[in-house]
């Protein structure tokens, strides 16, 4: 597997071949959309709407979205957060990662996942943290399995929706 950044400025637009394979891997998730409400209607998941989510996480510093590949095929795609937006936590953030729900249960997410931590070890971070919606007992299983432990309760900040936050030591 392969984790390529994804090269995209705030000031434009995601289009053409790879919106339509990032808008692939986010359409089949739909049950994922159906529980975090990220998007109107999980059963119509649109590439106007992916670019715009997209374009609205690299509008924040420290954001990078990595495209996962095996064989140049689009596996997954990773969003990371150089630092958290809360000022006192010291630790770097996976904010998404969703893997083509046709591809799932083939190792590529704990892949992935493993690549994004060597990522931040060798950037010199010592923990990596996410968060899990407490209605996504799946993920929490998921992540808990790789050794994410639960340290806090809190309300995202994007939508107030109820989650457990997780860290890893690296």
């Amino acid at each position: 597997m392969l984790l390529e950044v994804l090269r995209l400025r705030p000031d434009e637009a995601l289009s053409g071949a790879v919106l339509a394979e990032v808008t692939a891997v986010y359409s089949s998730n739909r049950d994922f959309y159906a529980l975090s409400g990220d998007f109107p209607d999980p059963d119509d998941i649109r590439p106007e709407q992916v670019a715009a989510a997209l374009a609205e996480e690299v509008a924040n510093a420290g954001v990078e979205v990595l495209l996962a590949r095996v064989d140049q095929r689009l596996v997954g795609v990773v969003i990371t957060l150089a630092r958290h937006p809360d000022p006192v936590d010291p630790d770097p953030w996976i904010g998404l990662l969703l893997i083509d729900a046709g591809e799932q249960r083939k190792g590529y997410g704990r892949e992935a996942v493993g690549l994004v931590e060597e990522r931040f070890r060798a950037g010199g971070r010592s923990a990596v943290r996410l968060a899990v919606l407490d209605n996504n007992p799946r993920a929490l299983a998921f992540w808990t399995s790789l050794g994410y432990e639960v340290i806090d309760q809190r309300e995202d900040l994007q939508l107030g929706r109820p989650c457990a936050v997780l860290r890893k030591p690296l």
